[in-house]
């Protein structure tokens, strides 16, 4: 028996690729194992190659493996495109249909299946997907049981006998393959899951739960990828809670809309990609001038221009950092887990109010569309704070005075009232402003209403929980690895690997990027002797920003922007020659 196993499903886009890994996945997380998914998939709604990776195990883990054990193959091309992956052994399950060829010298073990003819012999072709799930659950010793709440909670809708139809198909597969197997396929039976019962579900999903949670009720937003499913989770659940999400016709009408959504108090968010923030940039200024919270998500993608919309990198940072003209107060976040992206969704409104700023919420592709097995969540760990917005009677105006919305205080921030409170009339312009929000072109006033803004932040970095997720395994190390998002569960798997090279590795995940955690990094890099960040762009902006902000003296990166996310096997052989070559 195993604990621990990657499978992958590949074919054409439109052939079901994503719904066999989902339901292959769902079953195995109801049985209590870990699970984190990855999909690879074109950037267009039918055809192309796609394939979805699901890893399992009996023990934690966060990031995608560097193998593959089985294949499940509805084309040659999946074959082809995914043999490399292969380890030694390795079994591809595939239709016959299409005559399957392994490489030449391949040490896999071809197992053709009749998927299509088995399920047209239940009454459609389409079900051969079911029919893959079933020859996968009897080649890994599973029992078609685990199924059967998966398929009825996806097949309710169209009746019993669709989902009985399904589970046959299930079944089918199971039999054909228990019949036909032979011995030389090995043990692939995995041992049994703890039972216990995890969330399994995409970071997008969590952030728009977290958003939720928080207490959003508004989303105005344009589809885009990665980000549309925060927008096309919340369409389905604010209207239960009061809200709503309207779907604008770009993303400059997006973020104004949603500026002005908080402006009138509703905790509102939009979410977008890389084409759509760089079109946000001016209103992200208009907030920050107005002082009117605003939360953005930016889920990062391959870039420039459209780019790789399916691809995993991390090439927005410095855009998200320094994107805007002028000069403000501008928070960046950066989980590194589903988890972290509900929790830091809730703190991502709770800042923007407070400090009335506005907040990214940043994530790359393989975080926002990758699928991990999450604990249950706490929700008694959520807080609700809403800073300085006035909720109370506010005192008499004299005539042809206004409230002072823009008054200079010792902390940079300023009373907020609600449009429409009795005296809390005030003016609000994208104008330089005097404290009443009347334009003003002082140079004293402005002066001061710049410094004003612009101290908001100082005690962001005391008050802001984890800016940095530390893994201090040594009090002196050979090697301080620092990551962002989605980077974090590779770093972690490779780790031992380099320990049992002998070198002493310590971690630091970036929560936050902005205001850079300058102390809390420095004390990290202190203990180490040399320095690597882990990124996936190909100028080193994280690195920049480790430069910038610390005393590190020399730093280098290793980066990676093929659209493809780091596996540990090559973290781990590119660590250790940077340290064994003395090139760190």
């Amino acid at each position: 028996m195993i604990n621990q196993l990657s499978w992958k499903v590949g074919g054409q886009q439109g052939e079901g690729i994503e719904s066999t890994g989902e339901i292959f996945s769902m079953a195995l997380n109801r049985k209590g194992y870990y699970l984190y998914g990855y999909r690879h998939f074109s950037s267009r709604i039918k055809g192309g190659h796609t394939n979805n990776k699901i890893r399992v195990s009996t023990y934690d883990i966060n990031s995608i493996s560097d193998d593959l054990d089985i294949l499940v193959a509805f084309d040659q091309e999946t074959i082809d495109v995914n043999h490399h992956e292969l380890v030694n052994g390795a079994v591809v399950l595939a239709d016959s249909k299409f005559t399957p060829k392994l490489p030449e010298g391949s040490t896999a073990h071809l197992y053709p299946v009749p998927f299509t003819e088995i399920a047209s012999e239940l009454g459609t072709s389409l079900m051969k997907n079911m029919v893959a799930v079933g020859s996968s659950a009897a080649l890994l010793g599973l029992s078609s049981d685990i199924f059967y709440s998966v398929v009825e909670q996806i097949f309710a809708k169209k009746g019993s006998s669709v989902v009985e139809k399904n589970m046959d198909a299930i079944r089918a597969g199971m039999k054909y393959f228990e019949e036909s197997r032979e011995e030389s396929l090995g043990d692939y039976k995995l041992q049994e899951g703890d039972g216990n019962n995890r969330l399994f579900m995409i970071g997008n999903d969590a952030i728009a739960l977290g958003a939720l949670a928080g207490g959003a009720r508004f989303m105005p937003a344009y589809p885009i990828t990665p980000a549309s499913e925060i927008m096309e989770y919340l369409i389905k659940k604010l209207p239960e809670y009061g809200g709503t999400v309207i779907q604008t016709e770009d993303e400059i009408a997006a973020c104004t809309m949603a500026i002005g959504a908080n402006y009138t108090g509703v905790r509102t968010l939009t979410a977008s990609s890389g084409p759509g923030l760089s079109l946000m940039m001016e209103a992200i200024g208009l907030s920050g001038i107005t002082e009117i919270p605003l939360v953005i998500v930016d889920t990062q993608r391959g870039g420039p221009s459209t780019g790789l919309p399916t691809k995993q990198e991390q090439s927005d940072v410095l855009a998200m950092i320094h994107g805007t003209h002028g000069e403000i107060p501008k928070v960046v976040m950066a989980p590194s887990s589903v988890e972290e992206g509900f929790y830091d969704a809730v703190e991502a409104f709770n800042i923007a109010e407070e400090y009335q700023v506005p907040v990214i919420l940043m994530t790359d592709l393989a975080l926002s569309l990758g699928k991990q097995s999450v604990n249950q969540l706490n929700y008694d760990e959520i807080e609700i704070r809403r800073g300085k917005l006035l909720n109370e009677e506010l005192p008499e105006l004299e005539k042809g005075q206004y409230f002072s919305r823009y008054e200079v205080t010792p902390d940079g921030i300023s009373p907020r009232p609600i449009p429409g409170m009795k005296n809390g009339l005030h003016h609000v312009t994208g104008v330089e402003h005097n404290e009443e929000g009347k334009p003003s072109e002082s140079p004293l006033n402005r002066q001061a209403q710049m410094d004003k803004r612009l101290r908001k932040l100082n005690t962001l970095k005391d008050t802001f929980r984890n800016p940095i997720k530390k893994y201090e395994n040594h009090e002196e190390a050979d090697l301080l690895v620092i990551g962002i998002n989605s980077t974090r569960g590779t770093i972690q798997e490779m780790i031992p690997r380099l320990e049992k090279d002998g070198i002493k590795v310590n971690h630091g995940q970036l929560r936050l990027l902005h205001p850079f955690p300058s102390e809390e990094l420095q004390s990290m890099i202190d203990k180490v002797k040399k320095v690597v960040v882990i990124e996936n762009n190909a100028t080193g902006q994280v690195r920049q920003l480790v430069k910038l902000n610390t005393n590190a003296g020399e730093v280098k990166s290793i980066l990676k922007y093929d659209g493809n996310p780091f596996l540990p096997a090559e973290l781990h052989k590119q660590c250790k020659e940077l340290f064994s070559y003395g090139n760190v």
